[in-house]
């Protein structure tokens, strides 16, 4: 036994001191220490990630290229610290009301529930303007903003379904303003960081780069909308919505609105709207109530190799103008169906989405340089944008809630009219308990006549139909442009 123990002690400092031999013999020059010892220790000062830098080189990795400051120390900490205290978390409380088409619900007719959601939100300014999507709040009855643990309750002060943002208003005076950055300059392959409350999960930072921009995705269901979206791969899951994308100095570039996924949460592609689009709007809301969207007077769509040969043209740059707005401002400009839009400003455009995005920074009055090429030949003219009515004055939206009837109605712009070949009419907007429910009548259809008698405002719609008696067909178009007509018997 005493043996065995000293053959065993002898093996085991045997084999240390041999281990210790061949690594001084055969690393003595070779002894490098890999990058790892630098990932493991975090550096926030630039005289850090300097020294881990000269180090970086002197052991031995001498190509520079191959250095990248982000992982020796150089982290998003900063831009997370700088732009958190900015994003809000929003509450939601929606009375949904029983409709009747169900035994069930007949028999709880005129009661309510209430669904709760929640989302995120960016203060815009110091003294309470937040902003985010309008889906967010879309039917909300009750908003609440929560933020650094206090609650306050939000006035919408104005909303954009063509962009899918809404500004709120919260009192208080002494609010962490985000700081703005800018999205046109924003490359493809820039880090960014989605800061929201995903789940929620109060103020979650999560990390990507910019996978494209200028996406469309057809999410919009407004008749005007404008994508032009910032793609990333930062995680964006339900509840990030209308919280901010910051760059990597923590400036807002933009508000994160919408994902690409089967299952509802994130599976690699997140899309937020440009802060360019969203300071325009934003500004405009909080100024003038509206939003002061300036139409071109036309409709483009992108070039393919089938309209390159049918305009008998190689250029495949571009968007061709697929329909032209009587009296529009392209049409007064000159402009012709057919005409390829190769600039605006001396901004090229790329697909319909670079189209939309330029148009959506100007407003109505705006005179823009357009380049443009027709039968293979380029010019250039100036055309001055205009508003929904085809004037460049300022605008507001007038719109008429009627309690007996219990919808909000809207008489339909002058671009509207003429995009659905109508003369005029009566939007349906929000339908809520009251005689259009009953009636069937769906959000978004247009009344054009009553009876054959041709309706053009809010308060003759009601009258007429708070007033007649016997049979009522109500004609009109449906928002995806299909003429048809309601019948019934009052």
């Amino acid at each position: 036994m005493k043996n065995v123990i000293i053959v065993v002690f002898v093996g085991f400092f045997s084999g240390i001191g041999g281990a210790f031999t061949y690594q001084q013999l055969f690393f003595a020059e070779n002894n490098i220490n890999t990058p790892t010892d630098f990932y493991l220790k975090p550096k926030k000062k630039k005289s850090d990630v300097k020294w881990a830098y000269n180090a970086y080189v002197e052991n031995g990795y001498q190509e520079k290229k191959s250095y990248d400051k982000t992982f020796v120390g150089d982290d998003f900490a900063e831009a997370s610290i700088k732009s958190t205290p900015s994003v809000v978390y929003i509450k939601t409380i929606a009375e949904n009301e029983y409709s009747g088409s169900s035994w069930l619900e007949l028999f709880f007719e005129g009661r309510t529930n209430q669904q709760v959601s929640s989302g995120s939100g960016v203060i815009y300014t110091r003294d309470g303007y937040i902003i985010t999507n309008n889906h967010v709040i879309d039917n909300a009855t009750q908003i609440e903003v929560m933020h650094n643990r206090r609650t306050y309750q939000a006035k919408v002060i104005g909303t954009d379904p063509s962009t899918d943002l809404a500004v709120l208003k919260i009192d208080d005076e002494e609010l962490p303003s985000i700081s703005v950055g800018n999205s046109r300059n924003l490359k493809v392959g820039e880090w960014v960081l989605a800061v929201g409350n995903p789940f929620n999960l109060n103020s979650t930072v999560t990390a990507g780069i910019v996978s494209a921009k200028g996406r469309e995705i057809n999410i919009l269901q407004s008749k005007f909308p404008i994508e032009s979206f910032i793609q990333t791969d930062a995680a964006i899951n339900p509840g990030n919505s209308g919280g901010a994308l910051v760059d990597r100095n923590g400036d807002l570039v933009g508000i994160n609105t919408a994902i690409l996924s089967r299952t509802g949460s994130y599976a690699g592609y997140g899309f937020a709207v440009p802060v360019d689009i969203v300071t325009k709007v934003a500004d405009d809301i909080i100024e003038y109530g509206e939003v002061q969207k300036a139409f071109f007077g036309a409709e483009v769509v992108d070039i393919n190799s089938e309209i390159a040969d049918q305009l008998n043209t190689k250029e495949l740059n571009g968007v061709v103008i697929s329909y032209l707005q009587r009296y529009g401002a392209a049409e007064k400009s000159g402009l012709q169906k057919g005409d390829i839009i190769l600039k605006i400003d001396q901004e090229n455009v790329q697909s319909r989405s670079d189209f939309e995005e330029l148009i959506s920074y100007h407003s109505p009055g705006d005179v823009i340089n357009v380049v443009y090429k027709r039968n293979n030949k380029l010019g250039t003219i100036k055309l001055e944008l205009t508003n929904r009515e085809g004037t460049t004055s300022l605008i507001t939206r007038d719109v008429y809630m009627s309690e007996r009837l219990g919808a909000e109605l809207e008489s339909v712009s002058k671009v509207e009219s003429d995009l659905l070949g109508i003369d005029g009419g009566v939007k349906i907007n929000k339908v809520n308990k009251g005689l259009i429910r009953r009636l069937g009548i769906e959000e978004g259809f247009v009344v054009t006549a009553i009876n054959q008698y041709p309706v053009n405002s809010p308060k003759e719609v009601e009258e007429i139909l708070t007033k007649i008696r016997g049979r009522v067909r109500v004609e009109g178009v449906n928002s995806k442009g299909v003429r048809g007509y309601y019948s019934f018997h009052f």
